[in-house]
């Protein structure tokens, strides 16, 4: 550790983890659940108030809407396809119907076209909440398959780090 002289460190050395966040502004409210039933996410920002890069994140994530769906809401990735039926795809209207456990890319949305079976993705993230694998609590935050454990486990609160990995606090 640098000393400037007996006793006194330097500041550029002595930084604790409470000053690293006095560069931060504080945490926003949370935003809404992605969901309303059967396990969702919510996001809270916050902003760098210096003109230098900020240490640490600027989003944390925490799961909601932890209570099971009726039976009629249906499935959350088959909701996501069938959204695109308005949409032309190759010049025709489609039915779209959801392809479930994707190892390569659990969270991206790939839907097959009802009748012709042919299969694309609609979209490159699935909605923040949608479970990762249909035998798996794991849900899907931002495009990122985030293991979630138990059910009894689902109010832990997540901290997307900067690498894009989210990590349990």
């Amino acid at each position: 550790m640098h000393k400037l002289f007996s006793g006194v460190q330097s500041s550029r050395t002595a930084r604790s983890e409470e000053d690293r966040d006095t560069l931060w502004d504080a945490w926003g409210s949370w935003s809404e659940c992605s969901r309303t039933c059967g396990g969702g996410a919510s996001y809270s920002l916050r902003r760098c108030l210096s003109s230098r890069t900020c240490e640490g994140q600027n989003i944390k994530y925490r799961t909601c809407s932890n209570v099971d769906c009726p039976p009629d809401v249906g499935d959350f990735r088959a909701q996501q396809c069938s959204a695109h039926a308005d949409v032309r795809h190759q010049g025709q209207f489609h039915d779209w119907l959801p392809v479930y456990n994707d190892p390569e890319n659990p969270c991206s949305l790939k839907c097959k076209a009802k009748g012709s079976g042919f299969m694309v993705e609609l979209a490159p993230k699935v909605l923040d909440g949608t479970r990762c694998y249909t035998e798996s609590l794991d849900m899907c935050i931002s495009g990122v398959c985030q293991v979630r454990g138990s059910i009894r486990e689902l109010n832990r609160l997540f901290v997307l780090k900067c690498s894009g990995l989210l990590v349990f606090i």
